[in-house]
């Protein structure tokens, strides 16, 4: 290679590089980055915050230590007294599931129907959604032991109560895990039939809801699954089921039994998460 071409690749060379330095900085990634750097700033005053305001401090719990090893030696063993303990827990138990299994399953009509009204692709007009979407957060945003307190006041004590309150509160979380699924699925089928001249009712029940029938079951057991956990709860405040046991032994100070009931609710969660999970794969075959 002569001393020419050499020169000349060299200042080609040069050339390149002086061209890439010349090449502005991209904004978007400088824009992305100020965002990203600002929004940890956020994140860190906001958990600052949260801290001071909640009085989170670990050391705490680890000076309550004495405490915390009296309640588990009080309640270890667990008090398994079948007259007096274990039957009643096991009763309530079953009442709690009931009123997880009535919780969910009555809120179906209501959910679908408001679900159906809050789905982009499936409701009549705007007025409308607005309106549908407005009462499943309602409902959604009032917690189901908020709803259980209203309802003890109204019917009393009791597991009725507690039925009352997961169907309200299931009704807003389904109906909006129901809606978003319809608006998911692909549109292709409904389309078609509203190409043929079908209406908007024939629509939903041919297309639309065999479609996301699947996606509504799966989420159905979810929120079952859920509502018997959220029955416990309920129990502490006079819904009813094995809660309230809790309540009361905790109260009358008896942790054996509070360990006992603790004990039955779980083997009830495994029992009831292992359903779930067959059917849904039985679903899936």
């Amino acid at each position: 290679m002569s001393i020419n071409t050499k020169n000349r690749a060299n200042d080609d060379a040069d050339s390149r590089t002086v061209a890439k330095l010349a090449v502005p900085a991209d904004p978007a990634r400088g824009l992305r980055r100020s965002g990203l750097a600002a929004a940890v700033v956020v994140l860190v005053v906001l958990h600052v915050l949260a801290f001071q305001s909640t009085g989170f401090r670990p050391a705490l719990l680890v000076q309550g230590w004495e405490g915390m090893a009296r309640f588990i030696g009080d309640a270890f063993p667990p008090d398994l007294n079948w007259q007096d303990v274990l039957k009643p827990s096991l009763e309530a138990t079953l009442v709690t599931l009931w009123i997880g299994l009535l919780g969910t399953t009555i809120s179906i009509p209501t959910a679908l129907l408001l679900a159906v009204l809050a789905a982009n692709a499936t409701s009549p007009n705007r007025a409308i959604y607005q309106a549908a979407r407005s009462v499943l957060s309602f409902f959604r945003a009032v917690p189901d032991i908020v709803f259980a307190l209203i309802f003890v006041t109204a019917v009393g004590l009791g597991p009725f109560a507690g039925v009352l309150a997961l169907i309200c509160h299931n009704t807003g979380v389904m109906g909006k895990l129901w809606a978003e699924s319809m608006e998911e699925i692909d549109q292709g089928p409904q389309e078609a039939l509203r190409t043929a001249g079908a209406s908007r009712l024939q629509q939903v029940a041919n297309a639309t809801i065999p479609m996301a029938t699947p996606q509504f079951i799966g989420l159905l057991l979810y929120r079952f699954d859920v509502n018997v956990r959220s029955s416990l709860v309920l129990g502490l405040v006079g819904a009813g089921g094995i809660g309230l046991l809790i309540n009361q032994s905790i109260k009358s100070f008896q942790f054996d039994e509070m360990l006992t009931h603790i004990i039955v609710v779980l083997i009830l969660i495994i029992v009831v998460d292992q359903v779930s999970a067959f059917i849904r794969r039985r679903l899936a075959v």
